[in-house]
C-alpha cells in the first residue's frame, strides 16, 4: 500500500513539477501575475508531499522491526557486540586478582515512533536501534584490597590491555595507598571509604566497602530485565542460580564492572 501511494505521490509531483518549468519558461510570467497566484502555484507541491511525511512519519510495525533485527547486518553487529564484551570480562577475569562469578546480558531492540510534533527525543528518526548492556559480577577477599586493587592496575599497565585502569590514574594510586593506611580518604578529608573507579566512558569498576565503622554500601544485586517481548528482547544471566549475595558468602566480597551500553546496530527513516 505505502509503495503504491508513494509512486502516485511522485508522479503528481512530476507533473507538478513539470507545469512549473512550462509557467516559468513564459518570459516575465510570474513577474506579471500576481504574487498570490505564485504563491498557489506552490500550494499543490505541499499538499502532495503532505502524504509522503506522513508516511515517513509513521512508527514502523512490529513485523518491520523483527525483520530488521533478524536480518543479517544486524545479527553481525549484535555478534560483534556480543563478542569484544565478552571479551573484556574475560580480560577481567583471566588478568586481574577477581574471580569471576556472574554475567548478565541485556539486548534490546528499541522500535522507533511516529513523528515528535512536540517533544522531541529523537525516537521518531530511526525504524530500529538496537543496545546491548553487559555487567560483571567478581569475587574477592576483603582482606587484601590493596593487594587487589594494585593487582587490576598491573594489569592495565600492560600494552594493548583491555583493563582500562593502569598506574597513570592518579586516583586509583591514592585508592591503594588508602587501602595501606598510607593516606586519607581520597576523595577528601570526610567523604570515607571509596568504593568505585571509572573514566570517561569505559567500563565503571564498583566494589563492597569493607572498612567497619561506617554504613557500608555494598553491590546491589542485578536489576530486572526490561520488559520486552522476545524475540526484540534477550536476557542472559549466567550462571542463572548464581546471585550476588552467593559471591559475597564464597568469597567475603563483590567487585562489579559495567560496560557503556552499545548502540550496536541503527537504521534510520
Amino acid at each position: 500500500m505505502v509503495t503504491v501511494v508513494s509512486i502516485a505521490i511522485i508522479a503528481l509531483v512530476s507533473l507538478l513539477i513539470a507545469v512549473a518549468v512550462t509557467v516559468a519558461d513564459e518570459p516575465g510570467t510570474c513577474r506579471q501575475k500576481s504574487t498570490r497566484i505564485c504563491e498557489l502555484l506552490g500550494l499543490p507541491f505541499r499538499l502532495a508531499l503532505l502524504p509522503l511525511v506522513l508516511v515517513r512519519g509513521r512508527a514502523p510495525s512490529e513485523k518491520t522491526v523483527r525483520k530488521l533485527g533478524a536480518g543479517p547486518k544486524a545479527v553481525a553487529a549484535r555478534q560483534k557486540a556480543e563478542s569484544e564484551g565478552l571479551d573484556t570480562v574475560a580480560a577481567w577475569a583471566a588478568e586481574t586478582p577477581l574471580t569471576l562469578g556472574l554475567v548478565v546480558l541485556e539486548d534490546v531492540w528499541l522500535r522507533g515512533r511516529s513523528t515528535e510534533w512536540f517533544f522531541r527525543t529523537g525516537d521518531d528518526r530511526y525504524k530500529i536501534r538496537c543496545m546491548m548492556s553487559l555487567t560483571a559480577y567478581f569475587g574477592a577477599d576483603p582482606r587484601h584490597m590493596a593487594d587487589t586493587v594494585e593487582g587490576i592496575l598491573t594489569a592495565g599497565d600492560r600494552a594493548c590491555s583491555l583493563i582500562n585502569f593502569s598506574h597513570d590514574f592518579v586516583y586509583a594510586r591514592e585508592v591503594v595507598a588508602y587501602y595501606r593506611g598510607e593516606a586519607g580518604d581520597p576523595r577528601g578529608p570526610g567523604t570515607g571509604e571509596p568504593r568505585e573507579l571509572f573514566r570517561g566512558g569505559a567500563v565503571t569498576l564498583t566494589w563492597d566497602q569493607v572498612r567497619s565503622g561506617q554504613a557500608r554500601e555494598l553491590v546491589e544485586e542485578p536489576g530486572p530485565s526490561t520488559r520486552h517481548d522476545p524475540p526484540t528482547h534477550r536476557y542472559l544471566r549466567e550462571p542463572a542460580s548464581v546471585s550476588v549475595a552467593d559471591l559475597r558468602r564464597e568469597h567475603g566480597m563483590v567487585f562489579r564492572i559495567e560496560l557503556p551500553v552499545t548502540y550496536y546496530f541503527t537504521v534510520r527513516k
